[in-house]
């Protein structure tokens, strides 16, 4: 069985298990806290970070990205990156922008405020980086609502890592109570579309200790 080295309060980590989920792969999971030493972490992987994949044969995989390239080399169907090469240039494209832009605009200053500052600290979330991010958000939804008005999905006719890195860190966001849905229908159109995909269940139960989850983050309608 493969395993799943991760922590849930990582974008980078939920990006893995939606990928995995969408593939219809089997994994087993272990917890790691990345803000503490892990020797055993260390021996897979030297630089001490998650994710970290351990395949069924054994094969260490290291870190969101280079995870998601493996499985969609090994395991082809359902292709997350696309079947062509503008396909995937585009999808690559937009994951990159949630994976950097979007991570390092909202899901930073708020999920890790309210979320990772909490658990790892013990500490009260900074004003300033809360206030910014709920600035930042609105940019990062209207461009969803732009690319979804164009295709069925944000990087095309299907499902691709790009749909998979926004959803890893909106639903980050969204456990805090912090995406306004209200203001963006057409953002919450496409997170109610991958909302009801199976592969985000497993996630959509997580629940951090202590810090109980928004009333709609599992509501598959909300």
């Amino acid at each position: 069985m493969r395993m799943l080295y991760h922590h849930t309060l990582l974008a980078d980590a939920r990006k893995v298990r939606l990928a995995l989920g969408e593939k219809r792969l089997e994994f087993m999971e272990q917890s790691i806290e990345p803000w503490r030493r892990d020797d055993d972490l260390l021996v897979l992987n030297p630089a001490g970070k998650i994710p970290v994949l351990v395949d069924e044969d054994g094969i260490t995989v290291c870190g969101a990205n280079t995870i998601c390239e493996y499985l969609d080399e090994v395991y082809a169907e359902p292709p997350l990156l696309g079947r062509t090469p503008a396909a995937r240039a585009e999808a690559r494209r937009l994951a990159d922008w949630f994976d950097k832009n979007f991570h390092d605009e909202v899901t930073r200053h708020l999920a890790g405020e309210k979320l990772t500052r909490r658990v790892s600290e013990n500490a009260a979330p900074d004003s300033r980086a809360l206030r910014a991010g709920r600035q930042n958000i609105h940019t990062h939804l209207q461009y969803i609502a732009w690319l979804t008005e164009r295709r069925s999905w944000l990087a095309g006719d299907h499902v691709t890592i790009a749909d998979i890195s926004a959803a890893a860190n909106i639903s980050l966001v969204d456990y805090c109570g912090d995406v306004p849905w209200g203001d963006h229908p057409l953002a919450k159109e496409w997170y109610v579309r991958f909302k009801s995909r199976p592969c985000i269940r497993p996630i959509l139960r997580d629940v951090i200790d202590n810090i109980p989850p928004a009333r709609i983050y599992d509501d598959l309608d909300f």
